[in-house]
């Protein structure tokens, strides 16, 4: 958390104040966030012009005249845009790196400090972008091509679902989600999916990720939006956090159990253990 929605809900909230923008300087308040020495991050991004703001997985990508400033949100960041006509974000509490603009500040805000930022080549970021998988919102991520890629894997399915060389932007929260809708169990096989099921979840991916981005995605706890606003789509969780809980589909109570080091959320009766 956050995971592909909330990476995209905030891209689209930073895209039209920070498109145009050069950055002017960059502050590094706690340099344990970033991936490179804060000289030479500063030296990269130091008057480098911004030329659009985009999203690869978990991650918010500020693209530059030269290079790219890629930021992953771990499980507390946050990119406050400061100093912009009709925006009034909170003041961030925790922040990180500061950028001053020729117009505005961009703050990485982070209680926790598990986000990463990094100021990378474009032939790096290529590099990068190119060990995660598809993006699953994408045309080229088909029934097909997931069918294929599950047959290679023992791993249970909620584990393989949440593998960012799998599937691109995919966490626990969409992950435990997309395979109620499926209804599949989340410790199953990835290759004991046949195709039909390989379809279901195919569909339910999709649909749950497109619902969440729609709904300004999902705040348990940290994520806010541009404007510092809760994503609302926890309203519409039908399994995730909801141990004990009755299933809105049959009424059975949801089950929490723990593989991977991270807790699954399922139902026994719709998604019966393999």
């Amino acid at each position: 958390m956050p995971e592909l929605p909330e990476a995209e809900t905030l891209v689209r909230g930073l895209r039209p104040v920070l498109t145009g923008r050069t950055l002017v300087q960059a502050r590094v308040h706690k340099s344990d966030i970033l991936r490179q020495s804060p000289r030479q991050f500063r030296d990269r991004v130091r008057g480098r012009r911004i030329e659009g703001v985009e999203r690869r997985a978990k991650n918010v990508v500020l693209r530059l005249d030269h290079g790219v400033i890629a930021v992953n949100l771990g499980m507390t960041g946050w990119l406050a845009p400061l100093g912009f006509p009709d925006r009034s974000p909170p003041r961030p509490t925790h922040p990180a790196i500061t950028f001053r603009l020729d117009e505005g500040r961009l703050v990485f805000d982070d209680v926790r400090r598990f986000g990463t930022v990094e100021a990378l080549t474009a032939d790096e970021w290529r590099a990068r972008s190119a060990s995660i998988g598809p993006e699953p919102l994408e045309e080229g991520f088909t029934p097909e091509g997931l069918h294929r890629a599950l047959q290679g894997s023992r791993s249970p399915l909620r584990s393989w679902l949440r593998d960012q060389r799998r599937v691109a932007g995919v966490g626990n929260i969409y992950a435990c989600e997309a395979c109620f809708r499926a209804r599949v169990h989340p410790a199953r096989p990835a290759r004991s999916l046949d195709e039909r099921e390989a379809r279901a979840l195919h569909g339910a991916v999709r649909d749950v990720l497109a619902e969440a981005i729609a709904a300004g995605g999902t705040t348990i706890r940290d994520y806010r939006n541009a404007e510092g606003e809760p994503g609302t789509f926890v309203r519409r969780l039908e399994v995730y956090g909801r141990e004990g809980d009755p299933c809105l589909h049959c009424g059975t109570p949801v089950i929490r159990s723990v593989f991977g080091n991270r807790s699954a959320f399922w139902c026994p009766s719709c998604q019966p253990e393999p």
